[in-house]
């Protein structure tokens, strides 16, 4: 059993079990596509730093990417971008393609495009590769109290 539904378990809150075979840099695209999912409603977990190297963590929709521009102004830093698969995995006791934001290794600040909050239910990494799990927006909220943010653009190939 991972983290990531040991902590759903004991917060109580209720989730499904997606499964799917996983592929490597499919992403969301063939997560949802292989579970029949709207890619809108697959969120990304996303482990990123700021300039001053401090982690932190982005939830967004499958169909959309992060604007770090955007993400910086927010955080009135000078930059934020990806952290590197290993420094990634370092904070959030994950295998990169299998992070979820649900019992992280340590405690990160976490920021959520805000228009996720409106879609029900929503599809999160369940804290390794191929497995999703459907929670309620306000479940999710209620136990990782993310900031809500603007910072959505257009994947490439939009």
């Amino acid at each position: 059993m991972s983290a990531a539904v040991r902590a759903l378990r004991a917060a109580g809150v209720p989730f499904t079990d997606h499964f799917y075979e996983y592929r490597e840099h499919g992403g969301t695209a063939w997560a949802a596509a292989s579970l029949g999912l709207d890619e809108r409603a697959v969120i990304k977990t996303l482990v990123m730093e700021d300039d001053r190297r401090a982690p932190l963590v982005v939830l967004m929709h499958g169909d959309r990417e992060v604007s770090t521009k955007a993400l910086a102004r927010v955080l009135s830093a000078t930059t934020v971008r990806p952290c590197a698969p290993d420094v990634a995995e370092r904070h959030s006791g994950y295998k990169v393609g299998g992070t979820s934001p649900f019992g992280l290794r340590k405690r990160l600040p976490i920021y959520m495009e805000s228009s996720i909050a409106v879609l029900d239910p929503i599809f999160l990494n369940g804290g390794k590769r191929g497995y999703l799990v459907g929670v309620a927006p306000a479940d999710a909220i209620r136990l990782l109290e993310p900031t809500p943010v603007t910072v959505a653009r257009p994947a490439h190939g939009d």
